[in-house]
């Protein structure tokens, strides 16, 4: 009977050992996240200055990509896309200067703003995709 009251005993606490450990495991500090959230795409051909965007984190990724007409060789074509604010006007990043058919990603770090951006074109097709960088903290689910 002592013998089977110690072993109860010493399985009762080993379950509250094991069972502090997985709460402890759960309470882990929260980890720091970064996701992107799409702010607008625009597309075409030459010139153009897109409508005005508010940015509440001023971090932005810029996914561009252009593309030749048949009757334009691989070494024409300019393309090149600046940041600016839309309240001044003024210039804040230069994103793009590529020459030819290609595509890539551009990044904008500025403080929270309304920005506009400016795309100088000459014989490319282009696009582009913009997102806002969202921070955020991911915690353990309890």
């Amino acid at each position: 009977m002592k013998s089977c009251v110690l072993l109860t005993l010493a399985v009762a606490l080993m379950a509250a050992a094991c069972g502090g450990e997985k709460g402890r495991a759960a309470a882990a500090p929260p980890q720091q996240a970064v996701a992107w959230k799409a702010v607008g795409t625009w597309s075409g051909r030459g010139n153009k200055q897109t409508e005005s965007f508010t940015s509440d984190s001023g971090a932005l990724r810029i996914h561009w990509k252009t593309t030749l007409g048949d009757a334009e060789s691989a070494s024409t074509g300019r393309f090149r896309v600046t940041a600016h604010s839309a309240i001044s006007g003024r210039l804040l990043d230069q994103v793009v200067d590529h020459r030819g058919a290609g595509d890539g990603i551009g990044f904008v770090n500025q403080d929270p703003h309304v920005f506009y951006l400016m795309i100088e074109s000459d014989h490319v097709d282009w696009t582009l995709l913009v997102e806002e960088a969202i921070a955020g903290t991911v915690t353990a689910p309890r």
